[in-house]
């Protein structure tokens, strides 16, 4: 019966996903150069604009190809097909 409550009671190590090393990496060499995580100018300030900076830079980059592609507006997730791109692109021209 001891045997059974002690297997139980063990906490299962789940092995940390890439994010989380990723993160423990960055922290660690943070403190090493005595950056301060939550300071103004500190590793969470840098790491979050690093993000959406980045995310801002791939949402434009698409858009833009997008467009080049004859995607516009108005359609859903995917390009119109090609015989309607050319009608659609005539009609958007001013």
């Amino acid at each position: 019966m001891t045997a059974t409550l002690d297997d139980v009671s063990k906490k299962i190590k789940q092995e940390p996903t890439a994010e989380e090393s990723a993160a423990r990496e960055m922290v660690r060499r943070a403190r090493e150069q005595g950056l301060s995580l939550t300071a103004p100018d500190g590793l969470l300030k840098q790491l979050t604009k690093t993000v959406l900076e980045t995310a801002l830079n791939e949402e434009m980059r698409v858009a833009a190809l997008r467009n080049m592609s004859g995607w516009l507006p108005g359609w859903n997730t995917s390009p119109p097909p090609a015989a309607d791109r050319a009608v659609h692109r005539r009609s958007a021209t001013p």
